[in-house]
């Protein structure tokens, strides 16, 4: 079964002013059918939240933990959640 599932991620490392967000935006929309934001946090981190079916977030889950990213990710941690809609597509925030 492939439900709609949310997935919230934080991303540490050197993943701001190096074009992570974007990354993260152009992987959701290479996926498909994801939406949601990717932002940058006070304290470093970079946000994602994805929503759509769990196989495709779990992809962009995979996408931001490897080492082909721009910058450099020391680890994410991430929690799954119901969905609560309410985005157009995916945005950089």
């Amino acid at each position: 079964m492939n439900e709609n599932v949310r997935l919230t991620a934080w991303v540490r490392g050197r993943v701001q002013g190096v074009g992570f967000r974007w990354f993260a935006r152009e992987n959701a929309l290479r996926i498909g059918g994801l939406t949601g934001f990717a932002s940058n946090l006070a304290d470093g981190r970079v946000q994602v939240v994805a929503e759509g079916t769990r196989e495709g977030c779990e992809r962009l889950l995979d996408w931001l933990r490897t080492g082909d990213t721009p910058g450099r990710v020391e680890g994410v941690t991430e929690i799954w959640g119901e969905p609560r809609g309410g985005y157009g597509g995916f945005e950089i925030r």
